[in-house]
């Protein structure tokens, strides 16, 4: 893995000449190229030390945020530079061979300041997203309200309000106090049940500690359901011994139980009113390999009446085409997260792109398939980049009819 990314930064470093004859083009500033070039060298030999001493089981999260960033902001939008200066030389060349066949004077026309100030001009427009992403998208938390018709419904739970949250990450943020504003808004909601689908920590239970008191204050009527993310059983985590690893994930329970969170870990629990039922399942995490494949929906769906209403909690919303959506236990609604929709795209209401939906195809909102509903979360909090840009980070709120 750090052989490629090294194969790849020499790639980025030796496209850099490329990449100054814009800057070049644009400036006569002897001090302004040396800086440059000065700027430039420093940021990769900082690069190249931590990618040769980076550990993905690092417990210090700082390290990847700022190596993630650091890419993001200065090397990635370096490619509408090099976009745009291969679009001059394009013209440049055809015009030479021109000239060239056409008899007439054999020269390359000089470069052009214009394309390459665009192309400047694009890279910084990037990486200033990128900024705000990391210093205010990460807290840009804002609530989309889903109406959603479940058949047999019971008349009780018609205008029933459930909280759906995901992927916390708590390990990724250093202030929970930053994150209250986002807290006061699931309360203001004032929801009849809170649902959790997954990924509270980056690798470690003890990221959520610094939590519990944040997330104690999150109410509603009927209790708060979680369920655990691929994140969750620390298998991605370095650990000094397999019983270390082994209270990982009771230790995480205990902390959300203590956040007033109820895990389900393949089972069911039920909401009644006016003696009527409504199921909630919830199963481990599933998803397509070489994430985990813990989720057992016959477990979770056992002594719950076929025809009945039900919602499930699966992390991972390949589960719901792989498994759910055909399985005998008739589940209408599924509830998912896990792909964060990476972070970074295009979400307006008539347009949705990001670059998550070549490896997810229900990525993001409601999606519906052979009768059964999958809403996939957009997630609360960041991992590796710290922030947000395009993506913001959601809290849903659902009305059942």
């Amino acid at each position: 893995m750090q052989k490629n990314i090294l194969i790849i930064t020499g790639i980025f470093f030796a496209l850099e000449f490329y990449i100054y004859q814009a800057f070049k083009t644009v400036t006569n500033n002897h001090w302004l190229r040396i800086a440059y070039w000065a700027i430039t060298l420093i940021a990769y030999l900082f690069f190249i030390y931590e990618i040769l001493n980076f550990k993905r089981t690092d417990r210090d999260h700082h390290r990847v945020q700022l190596v993630a960033s650091l890419f993001l902001i200065f090397f990635l939008p370096k490619l509408f530079i090099i976009f745009f200066l291969l679009i001059e030389d394009l013209y440049r060349g055809i015009r030479f061979l021109f000239q060239s066949f056409g008899g007439g004077e054999n020269y390359l026309p000089e470069r052009r300041q214009f394309l390459s100030f665009i192309g400047i001009g694009s890279a910084a427009m990037l990486s200033a997203f990128f900024i705000d992403g990391i210093i205010f998208g990460k807290y840009r938390h804002s609530v989309r309200k889903v109406k959603i018709k479940i058949k047999n419904l019971p008349a009780s739970f018609k205008g029933y309000r459930i909280i759906q949250i995901s992927d916390v990450h708590s390990g990724s943020f250093f202030h929970p106090e930053k994150l209250q504003k986002a807290i006061n808004l699931i309360n203001e909601q004032k929801a009849d049940l809170i649902l959790f689908t997954g990924d509270m920590v980056n690798n470690y239970a003890h990221e959520f500690e610094p939590f519990v008191p944040l997330f104690s204050s999150i109410q509603s009527r009927d209790g708060k359901l979680s369920i655990l993310g691929n994140h969750d059983y620390g298998d991605y985590g370095e650990w000094k011994s397999a019983e270390e690893k082994a209270e990982n994930v009771p230790h995480l329970i205990q902390l959300q139980a203590r956040a007033g969170f109820q895990m389900l870990r393949n089972e069911h629990r039920i909401i009644e009113k006016n003696g009527e039922k409504l199921y909630i399942l919830g199963v481990e995490n599933w998803g397509e390999k070489p994430f985990p494949q813990y989720g057992d929906l016959d477990k979770a769906a056992a002594g719950v009446p076929p025809e009945a209403a039900k919602i499930l909690m699966s992390h991972d919303p390949t589960h719901f085409d792989r498994i759910v959506k055909k399985h005998p236990s008739n589940v209408q609604l599924t509830l998912s997260g896990h792909t964060h929709g990476m972070q970074f795209g295009i979400d307006l209401k008539n347009v949705r792109w990001s670059p998550v939906q070549y490896r997810y195809p229900k990525w993001a909102d409601l999606y519906e398939s052979e009768g059964k509903s999958l809403y996939v979360n957009r997630g609360f909090g960041v991992i590796g980049y710290p922030g947000r840009v395009g993506i913001e980070p959601e809290i849903t709120l659902f009305e059942l009819s």
